[in-house]
């Protein structure tokens, strides 16, 4: 008889697991969706089948739900699967959750030991007809675009040999190359890096291989035309630890934050490093280089901001630490010797940014992105950190100028995706799952991009609650014949 979850707020309110797989054809729509919005909007969404083995876990070990959003001719359907992992089939054959803490085999039932233990729950991405699901402690697992089934795990036939692929690729829209890296490549608590390319059909064509200063949750990273960006943040890793059955991440700010920088097409042996006092970031939003200059956007924090790694850490901040301070712009002069690099203002505190894929990796002028403000409403419990976010902003990256908006009603809202329009001047559209706390349900919400101020010109009904995914992916129906 499968048991209760924890009591706690990952497991609790829009946080409690669904445990759901469904079909929905033709959603209700409320408002206007442009019949230009077509294809398929994916999301992974980390949802536990069975309650944690040791009574308590995070909510980034959920088992990886994929889910899918098909857009065609002003239609929504909806389909949402389990992602059936090796790791979901042994408790599924147990009927109890057989794996111990996030990210440490060491605390798993004797039974499992030795099996997949990833999840994939984290982001799908689709490179040459190939829908991925991707989780940083594992490569990719390849599912099928239209029915989600699972078809098993993808290592470019072979030949990637790194035993990690991360959560967040970059993918160059002129050449259809794709670039990824994985951190732990080579096992457990390592420090290699892998550097890799997959060019448009699909074949992996570089892997090299570096080591970083500690081992660091390197979530994501940037690539510009020319430069490949490798922050290190100090959320380190110890295999001592592991082996004593304690957490596998914690905050050392004692440590220094360094940033490798080195030629895209080039080798790692080109590798610049730059350094700063101890900080914390999960997600960048654009890199471009200009001259002699590599620029990075992105928002910065003073701590990794998950209740787990902060307590592991014994470290117990104030409200205000935990913000992510301010949307910056790191600019790195790659002319010059030396480890120092200046850093501008940009933007209020945010995260999950976004930008239109065809701004990828060049000079780009608008970026989108999420915010908590404190003033629109007061904070509500969704997501991994605690708290979600109630606000979407876009942000004009060269003046600063800020257009924003947030729901009158109690909400928070989950990841943008940005879909392009095919007519020319037109930004775009914005589209977000809304989690609606007074009605216990999900919403999905359509802006025009442009202006997210005046609020969504299109509302998608859905007849049950959502889990907050993690990320998600947009992919035009002509991208996919």
């Amino acid at each position: 008889m499968t048991t209760r979850f924890p009591d706690s707020f990952d497991y609790q309110g829009f946080n409690a697991p669904m445990r759901t797989e469904c079909d929905i054809y033709d959603l209700v729509v409320e408002g206007n969706l442009p019949k230009e919005i077509n294809g398929q909007w994916y999301r992974t969404i980390p949802d536990p089948q069975y309650p944690p083995m040791l009574g308590h876990d995070t909510y980034l070990s959920g088992d990886g739900m994929i889910s899918s959003f098909r857009f065609e001719n002003g239609h929504v359907d909806f389909k949402m699967r389990y992602i059936m992992t090796e790791r979901l089939k042994a408790e599924r054959k147990a009927r109890r959750g057989l794996f111990g803490l996030y990210r440490n085999p060491f605390t798993d039932d004797p039974s499992v030991r030795g099996v997949n233990r990833c999840v994939y729950n984290t982001t799908p991405i689709v490179h040459a007809g190939k829908l991925l699901a991707l989780k940083e402690d594992g490569r990719a697992m390849e599912l099928h675009p239209d029915t989600l089934e699972t078809l098993g795990e993808w290592d470019f036939g072979g030949k990637l040999k790194s035993k990690t692929m991360t959560a967040h690729s970059r993918l160059d829209e002129d050449t259809g190359d794709l670039y990824f890296f994985g951190y732990e490549a080579g096992g457990l608590a390592t420090r290699d890096i892998s550097y890799c390319v997959a060019n448009k059909e699909g074949e992996l064509v570089k892997e090299e291989w570096f080591e970083v200063p500690y081992v660091s949750l390197m979530h994501d990273f940037a690539v510009t035309k020319e430069h490949a960006i490798f922050p290190v943040f100090p959320t380190t890793c110890d295999l001592d630890r592991l082996k004593a059955g304690g957490v596998h991440w914690v905050c050392e700010p004692e440590k220094d934050t360094f940033i490798g920088i080195m030629p895209r097409d080039g080798s790692v042996k080109h590798m610049h490093w730059f350094r700063r006092p101890a900080c914390s970031a999960f997600h960048f939003m654009n890199a471009y280089t200009e001259g002699k200059y590599v620029h990075l956007d992105f928002g910065i924090g003073k701590y990794a901001p998950f209740p787990f790694i902060l307590e592991a850490s014994h470290i117990h901040p104030k409200p205000e630490d935990m913000a992510y301070g301010r949307v910056v712009r790191w600019s790195f002069d790659m002319s010059k010797p030396g480890e120092k690099f200046e850093e501008y203002n940009l933007a209020p505190a945010g995260d999950f940014p976004r930008i239109a894929n065809k701004d990828h990796m060049k000079d780009y002028g608008v970026g989108y992105y999420e915010r908590f403000d404190m003033e629109a409403a007061p904070p509500l419990m969704a997501g991994p950190v605690g708290v979600g976010f109630n606000t979407l902003s876009r942000l004009e990256v060269k003046s600063g100028k800020l257009k924003s908006w947030h729901s009158n009603r109690p909400v928070t809202i989950q990841e943008e995706v940005h879909i392009p329009s095919k007519h020319p001047g037109h930004e775009g559209y914005l589209a977000l799952v809304a989690d609606l706390h007074d009605e216990k349900i999900s919403d999905m919400l359509v802006f025009e991009a442009e202006h997210v101020d005046k609020g969504p010109i299109a509302t998608v009904k859905l007849p049950l609650r959502l889990r907050n995914q993690v990320h998600g992916s947009w992919v035009p129906a002509d991208d996919q014949k």
